[in-house]
């Protein structure tokens, strides 16, 4: 089936991130791993009804790492944004740097995570609402996957959200110019 298909493939691109085997490390420009993240969104967004907003930051938005890694970082929460907004909702995507660290956010004004799951939606397989993920067809692998690639990348990753009124998830990576 194609969601046997499409766990598989996440499986395999989770090991292989997780292995951090042939990670590369060279600089990369998140202005681009966002805009293909959000190209790769828009089919789903449209079908949605859901709009994708991109807040362009002017500062330094390069850091050094695997652009393969991040745009599937990156691709993971947009579609997941978008997966849980409501028709009529806006994902925003904002990239600002903030005392040396590049912090790259997607928010959603989507359902919301309850506050139990809140630190237990980073493992694997791990479902907020089981009846809801087969509607949607996560695999539950997708945040595995970003927690993984934000911390080969040196990174961390943080979530904030109210049930009912969206979540915002916050990857922070050091700049490549380190803290000025």
């Amino acid at each position: 089936s194609e969601r046997m298909s499409r766990t598989i493939d996440e499986l395999l691109e989770l090991s292989r991130i997780e292995m951090g085997g042939e990670m590369l490390s060279a600089p990369v420009d998140l202005n681009d791993v966002i805009a293909e993240a959000i190209d790769r969104a828009l089919p789903l967004a449209s079908r949605q009804g859901v709009a994708i907003a991109f807040e362009k930051s002017i500062d330094e938005s390069t850091i050094n790492g695997d652009h393969f890694q991040l745009v599937s970082a990156v691709s993971n929460l947009v579609d997941n944004a978008v997966k849980y907004s409501d028709e009529g909702g806006l994902v925003t995507v904002s990239l600002a740097t903030v005392d040396g660290s590049v912090e790259l956010q997607v928010a959603d004004q989507g359902i919301g995570i309850p506050m139990a799951s809140l630190d237990r939606i980073f493992e694997r397989f791990y479902r907020v609402d089981r009846a809801r993920s087969r509607g949607t067809g996560g695999t539950g692998l997708g945040l595995s996957i970003v927690r993984h690639v934000v911390t080969n990348h040196g990174g961390e990753v943080n979530v904030r959200s109210r049930e009912g009124e969206g979540s915002t998830f916050i990857l922070r990576f050091p700049s490549i110019h380190g803290s000025k």
